[in-house]
């Protein structure tokens, strides 16, 4: 079945507007809610870093029917993973079967301002997730741990309260290494899209079906999901206008690997041209046509569909997307989002 999200951008608002947003996207009909961790935004002027785990606890508060997650959090360098572990463990009790814990390798703009460290390479990087995801697991499995790993230690650790079913993790993958990762333990897969269509259909998702088919236990509801940059409105003029905000998104990982601070990453950006802002985003004004162009990944294999708007006027897409583009998906792929307000 069919799931539709929101992206909940907290590096564009605020904690308290971005709230607002979300909660409207539940009443609007999305059925999930995944908010970026960031300790630092992609730009200096205008830019937010609220801090992810006080936000979902209030987002969950103010809510009662859609999965919470973020998208992605880095659970091996500002964080501690049994520190991730605990946090995560008490949103499971708090709000039971809504929580995901997305996590990715990390990246040096958020992780090196706010410990002086020196950034380490891809290997280091995705060693500590591994270690880090399995002390977690083990900390929500088991009692008076005390777990000596190369990266982290902890000594007759208990977490006391937590869920009765542990929290899905979902992986974010890029490349064919932790795809398979992705698929041998997380419970869920997290890519974006704008890009080659062979990075999906002969790396992301065959490497997560060879993960799968070596996994310890089955998982038929393993969750496939993408962020699809969207940029829907009536005057296809202001869709495309509205993706300068996100042109950050259109520089190359080779571009913004090392870049530590949001001055000179919002630097990098205004140097894009319009098009170039534009190229990993869906843009346009008809509901047809934007229907059919994300159709494009519900025909790949993905089924959580969580939408990335770049504008402004959040409240404006969430409107214009309860009305016109999540029937049109629903009805053409299934799906039982509710709509509580007829936004």
């Amino acid at each position: 079945m069919l799931r539709l999200g929101y992206k909940a951008s907290a590096e564009q608002f605020g904690p308290v507007e971005l709230l607002d947003f979300a909660c409207l996207a539940e009443k609007a009909g999305f059925d999930s809610v995944f908010v970026s961790d960031h300790f630092q935004p992609w730009k200096h002027h205008d830019g937010h870093a609220p801090f992810s785990l006080a936000w979902l606890g209030a987002l969950g508060a103010r809510t009662s029917r859609i999965t919470i997650g973020t998208s992605v959090m880095t659970p091996t360098f500002r964080y501690h993973p049994a520190v991730v572990a605990q946090a995560f463990a008490t949103l499971g009790v708090m709000f039971p079967g809504r929580i995901v814990l997305g996590i990715g390798t990390g990246e040096s703009l958020n992780e090196v301002p706010s410990t002086g460290m020196a950034w380490p390479d891809f290997k280091e990087r995705f060693a500590r997730l591994r270690e880090a995801v399995t002390l977690i697991r083990r900390l929500w499995t088991e009692e008076r741990l005390t777990f000596e790993g190369q990266f982290y230690r902890t000594q007759s650790a208990t977490i006391y309260d937590r869920p009765a079913t542990p929290v899905p993790i979902y992986v974010a993958a890029a490349g064919a290494l932790i795809a398979k990762y992705a698929g041998r333990v997380g419970d869920g897969l997290i890519c974006t899209s704008g890009k080659a269509r062979e990075l999906y259909t002969e790396t992301l998702l065959p490497k997560v079906a060879e993960g799968l088919s070596e996994a310890e236990s089955k998982r038929p509801d393993y969750a496939r999901m993408i962020e699809i940059k969207v940029s829907f409105d009536a005057d296809r003029d202001r869709a495309l206008q509205d993706t300068r905000h996100w042109a950050v998104l259109a520089l190359t990982p080779e571009e913004k690997v090392s870049v530590e601070n949001p001055d000179e990453m919002e630097r990098l950006a205004a140097g894009l041209s319009a098009e170039r802002a534009a190229s990993r985003w869906i843009v346009s004004n008809d509901p047809d046509e934007h229907v059919e162009r994300i159709s494009y990944y519900v025909d790949l294999g993905f089924e959580h569909l969580v939408f990335h708007a770049p504008g402004p006027d959040q409240e404006r897409f969430i409107r214009l997307y309860s009305e016109q583009i999540l029937p049109r998906l629903r009805r053409r792929f299934g799906g039982s989002g509710e709509n509580t307000t007829g936004a």
